[in-house]
Parts: C-alpha cells; sequence; structure tokens
C-alpha cells in the first residue's frame, strides 16, 4: 500500500520525489506538523471501492495552536483515493454496463454522467499540490506527441471478399485500379499519413499492426508474409515510424503464436479499444511495457482523467505494476461515427482545439488516433486531421 501511495504522490508532483516527501496522507493531527501538504484519506483506499468526490478540493491552513508560527496546508478531499480510482479503472469493478463489443463506455462512467471527460481533474489536483509544496508549475508545452494510427486493413479491395463486395457494388473500376496499383486502393492512405506526421519534427508515429486470425470483428486480416504488408513495414521503417501490437478483438491469448516480430509487443493498443481489467493483467505477464488503448470509443476527452502517462495499478490485487498507459486524446471515428459523438466538421473541430489546449497547459502528452481507412474523400476526417497536424507544426 506504501509504495502505491508513494507512487501516486509523486506521479502527482510530475516525478518529483523529494517535493513528495513533504506531503502527509493521514488524519492524524499529531502526524500534520511534519509536512508542507496534509491529505486526509477518507478510508476507502485499499478496502472498497466507492466513487469519488468531484468538487473542487479546498485547501486550508492549520496550525497545532501553541502559538507558533507553524501552518501546514490541509486538504480534506482525498486526492490518493480519487486518482488511484480512475488510473486503475477501479470505476469497471462496480459498474457491470457494457456495450455489445464487451466494452466500459464513457456514457457508463461518472465522468460521462456528470459531463467531466472534457476535464484532466488529476493534473488539476497536480497543481493545487505544487502550488502548496512550494514547487513552480510545470511549463505549458506538450511533454510528447504520439501520432497513432490503426492498420485494421492495409486495402479494401486487395483480397478476395472485399474485391467480390465492391464488384457486387458496382465499384468494379476502383477493384481494376487497386489491383494494379496499391496506391488507388482509398485505404492506402499510408503515404498522406506519413508525410502529415513528418510536419511535426518532435512527434512521435505510431503504427499498430493487426497480429490476428482474420475472423469475424478481426476481419479483414492481412497476410503479413505477403507482398503488400512486406512492402508497407519497409515503407514505414524507412520513414522511422514505430510499429505496434494491434491486439485481436477476442483478446491477447493468440499472440505468442501469431508473430515472429517480437520487437513490436511491447507497444499495444486493443481492437476496437477493448480491454478489460483481465487482459491488461495479461498484457503485464506478456511484458507488454506501453498501452495506448486508453480512451473511450464513444466520446474524446481524458478518460483516465489525466493528460500525462501513468503506471497501471491493478485495482483488485492493489498492485503497482510496470505498464505504462498512455492517455488517448482523440480518436477520428469517435468524433465521426453515428454510434459515438456524430458531429460535423466544425464541432469536431472546436472539440479537438478544447482537448488539445487542455494537453498542452498541463504539459501532457498529445495521442491521437486517426486510421488509415476512414479518409475517405466523403468525411472530414481527412482536412480536419491536416488541421491539427498544421496547427500542431
Amino acid at each position: 500500500m506504501e509504495e502505491i501511495i508513494g507512487y501516486i504522490k509523486t506521479w502527482l508532483l510530475y516525478g518529483n520525489m523529494d517535493a513528495a516527501q513533504h506531503i502527509g496522507y493521514t488524519d492524524d493531527e499529531r502526524e500534520w506538523p511534519k509536512y508542507k501538504l496534509v491529505i486526509v484519506p477518507n478510508g476507502h483506499l485499499g478496502k472498497d471501492i466507492v466513487l469519488p468526490e468531484l468538487t473542487t478540493p479546498k485547501v486550508e491552513q492549520w496550525s497545532p495552536g501553541n502559538d507558533t508560527e507553524l501552518n501546514v496546508s490541509v486538504v480534506r478531499t482525498d486526492l490518493i483515493y480519487n486518482t488511484f480510482f480512475f488510473i486503475s479503472r477501479a470505476e469497471e469493478l462496480i459498474n457491470d454496463q457494457r456495450d455489445e463489443h464487451g466494452r466500459f463506455l464513457g456514457a457508463y462512467s461518472i465522468l460521462g454522467k456528470r459531463n467531466r471527460l472534457m476535464v484532466p481533474t488529476l493534473d488539476e489536483y497536480a497543481r493545487l499540490m505544487m502550488k502548496a509544496v512550494g514547487l513552480p508549475l510545470p511549463p505549458s508545452g506538450f511533454a510528447h506527441i504520439y501520432l497513432t494510427h490503426d492498420i485494421d486493413t492495409i486495402a479494401h479491395y486487395r483480397h478476395l471478399r472485399g474485391a467480390l463486395g465492391g464488384i457486387l457494388r458496382g465499384e468494379w473500376r476502383q477493384v481494376l485500379r487497386s489491383w494494379r496499383d496499391i496506391h488507388s486502393d482509398p485505404a492506402y492512405t499510408f503515404p498522406w499519413l506519413v508525410e502529415q506526421d513528418r510536419r511535426v519534427p518532435l512527434a512521435e508515429s505510431i503504427f499498430f499492426v493487426k497480429h490476428s486470425f482474420g475472423k469475424g470483428y478481426d476481419y479483414p486480416q492481412y497476410n503479413h508474409r505477403g507482398h503488400d504488408a512486406r512492402q508497407l513495414r519497409k515503407f514505414l521503417e524507412w520513414n522511422r515510424a514505430t510499429i505496434g501490437w494491434h491486439s485481436s478483438y477476442y483478446g491477447t491469448g493468440s499472440i505468442e503464436r501469431r508473430t515472429t516480430h517480437t520487437n513490436e509487443l511491447a507497444i499495444h493498443r486493443s481492437h476496437y479499444l477493448r480491454c478489460s481489467i483481465e487482459q491488461m493483467r495479461k498484457l503485464v505477464e506478456l511484458g507488454v511495457t506501453d498501452d495506448f488503448s486508453m480512451g473511450f470509443p464513444d466520446r474524446a476527452g481524458f478518460r483516465l482523467q489525466t493528460s500525462r502517462a501513468v503506471l497501471w495499478i491493478d485495482p483488485e490485487r492493489m498492485q503497482l505494476t510496470e505498464l505504462v498507459l498512455h492517455p488517448l486524446t482523440i480518436m477520428d471515428v469517435t468524433l465521426s461515427s453515428d454510434n459515438y459523438m456524430h458531429l460535423d466538421h466544425e464541432e469536431a473541430g472546436y472539440i479537438s482545439q478544447q482537448l488539445i489546449d487542455k494537453v498542452q497547459m498541463h504539459h501532457g502528452d498529445l495521442c491521437l488516433l486517426w486510421h488509415n481507412s476512414s479518409l475517405g474523400s466523403d468525411s472530414y476526417l481527412r482536412p480536419l486531421y491536416k488541421q491539427i497536424i498544421t496547427d500542431l507544426a
């Protein structure tokens, strides 16, 4: 328990371990004079899971009352428990609502119900605590920028089912063009994505590759030994993109026998953003170091209530793991899909800018997810991504 409390205090202070020693987590007033800031626990950490108090915390000044000039800042909102609640995803243990894909949605969360997804509450806690212990606030700007892309399909028409479907829909000209030259396929937008990503020199461009059997919701599966996949991999590696693992819709168990590219297993994102606590444990067992699944598919915003990377805490076993969770700021289809936010171009641009500004203010990590297959001519997602990249560049 002490390891978890110590980690949370240090993480909230942007890694400042020395300053974390000046923060007490106790309701024993005899201990308070030892600290600059005291957070009063609510008694739930490590015992049970309850919904956190989301009111704005207030800082009180306390003195021992013995004619000394000592003043201690006291916060009676349990910032430590609240932080644990969000970064561990503990809410999923007490709320069994799931959609047809088994996902815990933003609409089910306390954050969605109370309209709190646009606010990185834990980053605001950090600012309050840093002021209380006399630390300078973090500088405005991005700590990291991750421009990520899930490769759900390499091309629409260069596999049998896709080609037959296109012909039946009367798209035979597009099918023929795709078979003559993959660059003519509407899903093969990788050169354009790479060109855009390279305009932001400090950004890391990550492409998540599927490793699955190509059944059900994993369909279509591309042949990793086939010509198209090998040429795409060479193209991405030549352009210094990072290759990550896009795990199956049906879980992570098949990965150990599905790929020889073991170097890319450390960086992960779940297909459909399906990632339960059980799957998180599997990622830890497999040695995955970084997960980029941490966004709600149906709502843009701060699922973990922070814009900063954080170690996952297993909320049932109360164990601090080595798995780094990278909050997903914006996913393209979350903005545009009829099943999700269903925003028009102007609304999507406004929401995106609001979230980006929050990340920048808190010196957080901006993480965007744009699929190569969502950039059709009838979608505003291509011009929106270009505008975001222009602003970042």
